[in-house]
């Protein structure tokens, strides 16, 4: 069976895997002369269509293009794998005045280094990972930088509780399960009071508008040093261009400004595809489980990493991949039409009510759950109730350490003969590379039976929990 990846990023090369590890022959096509997705930019693929006998065979026509010249293949299934980070969104007409402004501006896309803007006067508009990122480095250079941000955001310092990475201490199933059990509000209050445990977000303009729905926090390890120390201001959305100035919401204004950086994100194409087999409107896009397009007769086109988890994005994608080449061998069944278009409906309405309707969230997922919806699937999902009884410290793991990859290589297609001593040495692995300087460890045996016995009742309280609803 022959499958076409488009792409050869995170996505794309774990696709090519996943093809490798089922039979299939995969053919990569990647925009450079080498790997690395989103930023190569060279060869390309012109259009994905479908043959004439699709209905029969669910076979594609993909037209790629190569130094002025066109060539046409036949694939018996095709992974979308171009990402979501390639088309800027550059929205310029929300901004008055834009066209009478004397100064420099661009996409934080086309953002390299900082050496162009020693002296400059720089307004950063947005405040996602990259705004944030590219406004601590230029506040090394510029005369003055400010970031301006329209609804705030929570800052976490990649280096989270006890040293640990943020995504090994939120992403455990005993964290998703109370998130996703304890009354909202309780969750709301919770979250707020651990974000400003680093520092009081109000006290430094960053404070979200809207607490009630939680979006992918903002990774900056120095984002408050630099503004506790002047160097870059925080101000509101901005209202208003003059030819050397920017006026914001509160009514306060900036002048002689310089440049203008738009970190606005991005908006997710397919410029290869026809819109009757995709189509996006408004960043919206309807796919069976992030994957399939809803109205296809034949599930051989899939979309892989189209999603923004609360978690790594590379586990994401394998888990996908796994499931996908499944389908495309028959392995794995899709339900029936109208079950489909129910699930994605269910889905929307899941994803507004956590993420909120904002473009940037309509395909935020809930990083364990949807994982687990997919290995079952497959069949690879761990079997905690029945691991409780078999193998109770892997399940106490499983439980409460973090959810890597490896939990899903336990049983199943794919199955590790390793996995279980992965799992087990999972925090070894973490602490490694800071642990240059050996440091003699204190005494900790009475501290480790308290731990233990309080993970014992938390075990038996989950249990209790489990059956209650069983």
């Amino acid at each position: 069976m022959k499958v076409a990846v488009i792409g050869a990023g995170n996505s794309g090369l774990i696709s090519i895997k996943c093809c490798l590890d089922e039979g299939l022959e995969p053919t990569c096509y990647e925009r450079s002369e080498d790997i690395g997705g989103l930023w190569r930019f060279t060869t390309i693929v012109r259009s994905v269509k479908k043959h004439p006998s699709f209905s029969s065979t669910g076979q594609w026509e993909v037209t790629t293009e190569k130094n002025g010249k066109q060539d046409t293949t036949i694939f018996d299934a095709v992974l979308v794998c171009s990402g979501h980070h390639s088309d800027p969104y550059y929205p310029l007409e929300d901004f008055p005045g834009i066209n009478t402004f004397k100064g420099e501006h661009f996409h934080s896309r086309e953002y390299k280094n900082s050496k162009a803007f020693n002296g400059k006067r720089v307004v950063v508009v947005g405040m996602g990972n990259s705004g944030a990122d590219i406004a601590v480095e230029l506040s090394r250079t510029a005369a003055q930088v400010f970031l301006s941000t329209r609804r705030g955001s929570w800052v976490m310092s990649r280096v989270f509780e006890h040293g640990y990475p943020w995504d090994i201490c939120f992403d455990t199933r005993f964290q998703n399960w109370l998130r996703n059990t304890l009354p909202t509000s309780f969750v709301i209050w919770l979250t707020e009071k651990k974000m400003n445990a680093w520092f009081d977000h109000a006290n430094f303009g960053l404070q979200p508008r809207d607490s009630t729905q939680f979006k992918e926090p903002l990774f900056n390890d120095e984002l408050p040093s630099r503004i506790t120390c002047g160097y870059v201001v925080v101000k509101p959305d901005v209202t208003e261009f003059t030819e050397t100035s920017l006026k914001f919401e509160d009514g306060t204004s900036v002048e002689n400004i310089d440049v203008v950086i738009f970190a606005t994100g991005y908006r997710f194409s397919f410029p290869f595809l026809d819109e009757s087999i995709i189509k996006v409107k408004d960043n919206k896009i309807s796919l069976y489980r992030n994957i399939f397009p809803e109205n296809l007769e034949k599930p051989t086109l899939g979309v892989i990493g189209l999603i923004q988890p609360l978690g790594p994005i590379m586990s994401s994608s394998e888990i996908q991949a796994r499931w996908v080449t499944r389908v495309f061998k028959g392995l794995c069944t899709l339900p029936p039409p109208d079950a489909i278009r129910k699930d994605i409906e269910k889905k929307k309405e899941i994803a507004m009510s956590r993420f909120g309707p904002r473009r940037e969230h309509t395909i935020q997922v809930d990083y364990i759950e949807y994982l687990d919806e997919l290995t079952t699937d497959i069949g690879c999902k761990p079997n905690i109730l029945e691991l409780l009884t078999k193998d109770p410290v892997l399940a106490f793991k499983i439980i409460f350490g973090p959810c890597t990859p490896a939990q899903f290589r336990l049983t199943g297609p794919g199955k590790w003969p390793i996995a279980r001593k992965q799992i087990m040495t999972t925090w070894d692995r973490i602490m490694k590379p800071t642990k240059t300087r050996v440091v003699k460890s204190q005494d900790r045996s009475s501290m480790s039976v308290i731990f233990g016995v309080g993970g014992l009742c938390i075990l038996a309280l989950l249990l209790a929990v489990i059956m209650y609803k069983n």
